[in-house]
């Protein structure tokens, strides 16, 4: 986006957010952290862990550390996968607003996404979404993929996703203008 987009000269290199959802390990390791792998050994003892726990269960733990991007200055993480961070491993030092679904799911937990919150060392923010699960940060499904795919297009009876969306959308772009545009 920065060097061969048609954008790149209406982008100031001074303003970089970004926003993650879901494998959150990669949004909070460009600003800061560091997986602590050993740390998933507990979740991959389970039966029903995913395939790439057997490597974990192994210790073949990746060996190069996740490139940290300074250019980011502020970033918004929703529901993350967060089971490889700890709290000394969540070295994250730019304003975060973090999101999490009340219900979970795809192997996200709420004990998960609050571990990151309690130890999250810089400034933010945490909201909890009520009455939604993991896949409520998606928007809201045209027919044909709610049909095909509704395992990520069904919401918890009474939750609104298109409301959601309107609230959220609202919350991300002021949490941006605060700590990106404003400051």
């Amino acid at each position: 986006m920065l060097s061969t987009s048609a954008a790149a000269p209406n982008i100031d290199r001074r303003r970089i957010g970004f926003y993650g959802f879901s494998r959150g390990y990669t949004g909070l390791g460009w600003i800061g952290s560091n997986p602590d792998w050993a740390g998933a050994t507990e979740f991959c003892q389970r039966s029903s862990a995913p395939p790439w726990c057997e490597k974990i269960r192994r210790k073949e733990f990746p060996v190069q550390a996740l490139a940290h991007d300074p250019r980011i200055k502020a970033a918004v993480i929703a529901d993350p996968f967060a089971v490889f961070f700890t709290d000394a491993s969540l070295a994250v030092n730019v304003p975060v607003q973090l999101w999490a679904s009340e219900f979970g799911g795809d192997g996200v937990t709420d004990r998960q996404v609050a571990t990151v919150d309690n130890n999250l060392p810089a400034e933010h923010e945490y909201h909890v979404v009520p009455n939604s699960g993991h896949f409520a940060f998606l928007a809201p499904c045209p027919p044909a993929l709610a049909e095909a795919v509704p395992e990520i297009c069904t919401d918890a009876p009474g939750f609104d996703r298109a409301a959601f969306h309107r609230q959220f959308n609202t919350e991300v772009v002021r949490f941006f203008r605060l700590h990106l545009v404003d400051r």
